[in-house]
């Protein structure tokens, strides 16, 4: 029994049963009755795919991160998931494991899909080649990047002021007498560059001096943090304190300086950028940069939403992050 043996039965069309099945207001209550006498009669499930081919919308939602196992992600998935449940969608979560032919298959399989919307958590998912894919692919479906840009049609952003994040680390860094400020980038994406910006802008700001060992390239994780902290060494570079761009790269410099007998806050003083919960869980806890990824995840589910519903909306959304101040610094 499908829902054109339910229609052929009930006399209707097609069209009305559907109705029926979404709950629709515009059809009378007697051949509502009908159908629905039929419907428990046969005891139907409406197919989803069936059901969407009708509605012209399969309610479901593809998100793409790199990584679910990474806290930051999968806090985010989490509640863009959560929400759009509430609004009655299902979500497709994919993995890339950070690779471009990955991300460009996935965003290729939503297409097929008839997906209602997309969203990319990560600015990751900023590079020419997927860029292309997007165009090619799903030009036409709602996109929102969580913090990130794409200059493409129909992509709209949720974006956190990284630079600024890491700008007003130095600006407390300043304030508390150091002058021998070092940055620790390990990773290379949008949202990476955006903070490497801000650590030279706050530096200028305030007219310390940069040199070639002030901004220092790394891996991200705990080895990250270990081998900045042996390159700084090597470099024989000055510094009485080092911002990362991740917390848990941090936090492997604060294990390797607490190895050396070098103290923190009282010898290097560490910032972290993401507020994750390792920041609180580490000795001493981690000074460290919000990032608002509740905030950002919450919007990005309003913005996509509004999209779906083709309300009017602003391309982008700016979130400021803000310093949380514990013990590390």
């Amino acid at each position: 029994m499908n829902i054109y043996d339910i229609a052929k039965e009930a006399d209707v069309s097609i069209t009305t049963v559907s109705r029926v099945l979404n709950n629709k207001n515009n059809i009378s209550q007697k051949t509502k009755d009908k159908v629905e006498l039929i419907l428990k009669k046969y005891n139907y499930t409406p197919n989803a795919i069936a059901r969407g081919l009708v509605a012209k919308s399969m309610k479901s939602i593809g998100v793409l991160t790199t990584n679910i196992t990474d806290m930051h992600h999968s806090n985010s998935a989490y509640i863009i998931e959560q929400e759009f449940n509430k609004l009655g969608y299902s979500v497709i979560l994919c993995n890339t494991g950070d690779k471009t032919e990955e991300s460009i298959k996935y965003i290729k399989m939503l297409s097929e899909r008839n997906i209602d919307g997309i969203i990319l958590m990560g600015s990751v998912f900023n590079n020419d080649d997927i860029r292309s894919s997007i165009s090619s692919y799903i030009k036409n479906i709602p996109l929102v990047l969580q913090n990130g840009s794409l200059d493409i049609e129909n992509t709209y952003s949720v974006l956190v002021d990284d630079s600024y994040g890491i700008s007003i680390c130095v600006d407390h860094l300043f304030e508390k007498g150091h002058s021998e400020i070092v940055y620790v980038k390990d990773s290379d994406t949008y949202s990476a560059r955006q903070k490497k910006d801000g650590f030279i802008i706050g530096m200028n700001k305030h007219g310390l001096k940069i040199d070639d060992n002030s901004i220092i390239n790394v891996n991200y994780g705990l080895d990250g943090g270990k081998e900045a902290v042996e390159k700084l060494i090597k470099s024989n570079k000055k510094f009485t304190a080092i911002i990362f761009g991740e917390d848990l790269t941090a936090i492997g410099a604060m294990k390797h300086l607490r190895e050396l007998d070098i103290n923190v806050p009282k010898d290097v003083a560490i910032i972290g950028f993401n507020n994750s919960i390792l920041a609180k869980c580490c000795y001493p806890e981690l000074t460290s940069v919000d990032n608002k990824f509740e905030t950002t995840s919450y919007l990005s589910v309003k913005l996509l939403n509004d999209l779906i519903e083709k309300k009017n909306v602003t391309s982008n959304i700016l979130v400021r992050p803000e310093l949380v101040i514990r013990q590390s610094t």
